[in-house]
């Protein structure tokens, strides 16, 4: 009696454990998997990585500090399974955010971080030439935040230069961050909701796309508490996981279809 119940305990560890690795082999995060799994993902066809850029700075009272981090993972790891042949790569939270001598807009806040545009450029570079290295082709920029787009742009510039006789190549789509600002907030004012509202920085549109991708880092006991100078840029008292929800979908459509395209082009 005990040795058969032995024998089942170790069948049910031995069918979990096997889930569980399928589980992980599954995942879109390339920080889920092991090596060799990596391997032959790439060997499948997933040669398409999404490099997500996110950001650590103060989003007013009501949201945490990693908004972009968070919320650029989520999307990533959507995009890639609507492309279906991509991987995520673990995100770059640390990115320029202006001087420490002399600090301004978020850096006068606690929890901003910053570093020097050339030290991210970096960074870009050599995470994009070991992608390159493992095997991927597509290596794509997604940046969840203005103030670094142009950067991106110079650095997949510059490695397409490098790699011009290679086939890998190097993107940093617009559409992206393009969808999540400029576009998110068209589809908003077309629902009634005033521009003063939807802000530009921790208002209704940016609170309400978190609390579609997670809810848990907005404190809504604090959606009415937002006043001048507390680094809230619109009125997120209106916010909803339904609005956002319109906002997740319209940015990965959109950057789904445009890797699509930029990569069709090759």
């Amino acid at each position: 009696m005990a040795r058969g119940l032995l024998i089942l305990c170790l069948l049910v560890a031995g069918a979990a454990g096997a889930q569980a690795a399928t589980a992980a082999s599954a995942s879109v995060y390339l920080e889920d998997l092991t090596w060799p799994e990596l391997r032959a993902g790439i060997e499948a066809g997933k040669t398409t990585i999404l490099v997500p850029i996110g950001g650590t700075e103060q989003n007013g009272p009501q949201m945490a500090l990693g908004k972009h981090n968070v919320r650029v993972k989520v999307l990533a790891g959507k995009i890639a399974h609507a492309l279906g042949d991509a991987l995520v790569a673990p995100v770059i939270a640390y990115v320029p955010e202006g001087n420490v001598d002399r600090p301004e807009g978020h850096l006068k806040f606690p929890g901003t971080i910053t570093v020097p545009p050339e030290a991210f450029e970096q960074v870009l570079e050599y995470a994009a030439k070991s992608f390159r290295l493992a095997g991927f082709r597509n290596i794509v920029f997604l940046g969840d935040h203005g103030g670094y787009q142009k950067d991106d742009e110079a650095v997949a510039q510059r490695l397409d230069r490098e790699w011009a006789s290679t086939p890998a190549r190097a993107y940093a789509l617009t559409e992206y961050y393009r969808a999540s600002e400029t576009e998110f907030g068209q589809l908003l004012k077309g629902k009634g909701y005033s521009e003063a509202e939807i802000g530009s920085h921790a208002g209704l549109l940016d609170t309400s796309l978190m609390m579609a991708t997670d809810p848990g880092l907005v404190r809504a006991d604090l959606l009415g508490e937002t006043k001048p100078g507390d680094g809230a840029h619109g009125d997120p008292r209106r916010s909803s996981a339904a609005l956002g929800q319109l906002g997740v979908d319209l940015i990965v459509s959109r950057t789904v279809a445009a890797i699509r395209t930029a990569t069709s082009r090759r």
